[in-house]
C-alpha cells in the first residue's frame, strides 16, 4: 500500500509533466477504441445488410452455379423438388432464376444479369411488391447503382433482349417499376429483377430456379442442391474487415509507442534526477525491490489516469458520434458499406484496450526502474550512479 501512496504523491508532485504524459496516452486510448469501434460497426452493418437484402440465413445453389463465372449462369437451373416446393409455398424459401440478358438504354448495349424473384416474397428486403401487375406488362426493379450506370429513371422504358432455354433470342419493352436504395453492391450492380413467374414463361423454364434463399437457415440437405451457410457467403466481407483491422493495428501501434516513449523518457529522467530520493527510500528501510515497485507503479498509474481522462472527453464524443454516425457519402466503392456507419462500442473492446495500455505502460516503466536494484544506497544519497 505504501508503494501506491508514494507513487500517487510523486505523480501529483511532477505536475505538468505528468499531465502531458497522461494527455498523450489518453488520446491513444480514445483513438484506439474509436477506430476498432468503427470497424466493428461497419462489420455489423455490412453483415446485417447482406443478410437482409441478399442471403438471409443461407442459400442453396445449383451445383453448376458460380456467381464469379457468368458463363455458368445460363445452364445452372433445375426444377424444384417436392420438399423444396413445400418450403417455398410456406414462405420459408425464395427461389431465384438467373439468366444473362442485355438492355439497350439510349441505343447502347449493356450486359446484365436478369433475376426472376417472386413478387410476393417477404424474406428479403427487396421491394418486390412493385413487380406486381394486373396486365402482362414487363415491370423491372433495379438498384440505385444500376439506375446510375444505365441512366434509367422510374417509369422509363428500355428494350430487353434474352435467350430462352432453346437458344432462341427474344426481346420486349420493359418498364422500370421501382428503384431501391441498398448498401449491398452485389445485388445492385448489373442486376435487374423481374417477376419469377413471368421470367419462367420468357425462358421456357417451368418451376425451375438457380438458387434458393433460406429464411430459417435450417441447413437441410437436398439432392442436387448445395447449401451455402452465411459464414461462407460472408467470407469476402470478413476478409475485408480483417485486412482493415491489420492495417489499423499499424497506426494504433505507432500511436501507442509514441505515448509509451513519453512515459519511458519520464522514468529515465526521474531515476537520473531523483537519485537522492531513491537513496533516502533505501536508507529508511525500503528494499531495492520495493523502490523498483514504487517507480513501476508510478509509471503504470499514468495509464490509469489516462483512462479516466479519456473517459471525461471520450464518452461524450463517442455518444455524439454514435447518434450521428460517420458519413462516407454516396460514392460507390463496390463493397458493402453504408453511406453512414455507426460505431459499435463493446465492453470487450474497452476492457481489452485498457488492459493492453495498462500492461504496456507498466512494462515500459519497469524496464528503466530495474537500474535501481543495482544502485548502492551511499552512492544514491551522494547523487552518484
Amino acid at each position: 500500500m505504501i508503494a501506491f501512496k508514494l507513487a500517487y504523491k510523486n505523480l501529483l508532485g511532477a505536475g505538468l509533466r505528468t499531465w502531458l504524459n497522461v494527455s498523450v496516452l489518453s488520446l491513444a486510448f480514445v483513438l484506439i477504441i474509436f477506430y476498432n469501434a468503427m470497424i466493428d460497426g461497419w462489420n455489423r452493418q455490412g453483415r446485417n445488410d447482406t443478410q437482409n437484402w441478399e442471403i438471409a440465413q443461407g442459400q442453396y445453389w445449383h451445383p453448376e452455379y458460380d456467381k464469379y463465372d457468368v458463363y455458368t449462369i445460363n445452364d445452372a437451373h433445375q426444377a424444384l423438388i417436392n420438399p423444396i416446393q413445400k418450403h417455398v409455398d410456406a414462405g420459408r424459401m425464395v427461389p431465384e432464376l438467373l439468366q444473362q440478358a442485355s438492355i439497350y438504354p439510349q441505343g447502347r448495349m449493356q450486359s446484365i444479369i436478369l433475376r426472376g424473384i417472386p413478387s410476393e416474397q417477404s424474406v428479403l428486403k427487396l421491394p418486390t411488391h412493385l413487380l406486381k401487375s394486373d396486365s402482362e406488362e414487363l415491370i423491372a426493379l433495379i438498384g440505385k447503382r444500376m439506375a446510375k450506370a444505365s441512366k434509367l429513371k422510374l417509369n422509363d422504358t428500355v428494350l430487353l433482349r434474352w435467350r430462352d432455354k432453346n437458344g432462341t433470342f427474344d426481346a420486349a419493352e420493359m418498364r422500370i417499376g421501382g428503384i431501391f436504395n441498398c448498401d449491398v453492391a452485389e445485388i445492385d450492380n448489373g442486376q435487374i429483377y423481374i417477376s419469377y413467374a413471368l421470367m419462367q414463361n420468357m425462358m421456357g423454364l417451368s418451376n425451375e430456379a438457380t438458387l434458393l434463399v433460406d429464411k430459417l437457415g435450417m441447413g437441410e440437405q437436398f439432392s442436387d442442391w448445395d447449401f451455402k451457410s452465411p459464414s461462407f457467403l460472408l467470407k469476402e466481407l470478413d476478409e475485408l474487415i480483417n485486412s482493415e483491422r491489420i492495417s489499423g493495428m499499424v497506426m494504433q501501434l505507432i500511436l501507442l509507442l509514441i505515448a509509451l516513449l513519453a512515459i519511458f523518457d519520464t522514468q529515465i529522467l526521474a531515476i537520473f534526477r531523483r537519485k537522492k530520493e531513491i537513496g533516502t527510500y533505501i536508507a529508511l528501510g525500503l528494499t531495492r525491490q520495493q523502490v523498483v515497485r514504487v517507480f513501476t507503479i508510478e509509471g503504470g498509474m499514468h495509464s490509469v489516469l489516462a483512462a479516466l481522462l479519456g473517459a471525461v472527453y471520450g464518452i461524450p464524443l463517442f455518444m455524439w458520434i454514435d447518434s450521428v454516425g460517420i458519413n462516407f457519402g454516396s460514392a460507390d466503392m463496390g463493397i458493402t458499406i453504408a453511406e453512414r456507419v455507426y460505431p459499435y462500442y463493446s465492453l470487450q473492446l474497452v476492457l481489452i484496450t485498457i488492459v493492453v495500455v495498462v500492461v504496456s505502460s507498466t512494462i515500459v516503466s519497469f524496464i528503466p526502474a530495474r537500474k535501481i536494484a543495482r544502485m548502492k544506497p551511499t552512492d544514491a544519497l551522494k547523487g552518484k550512479m
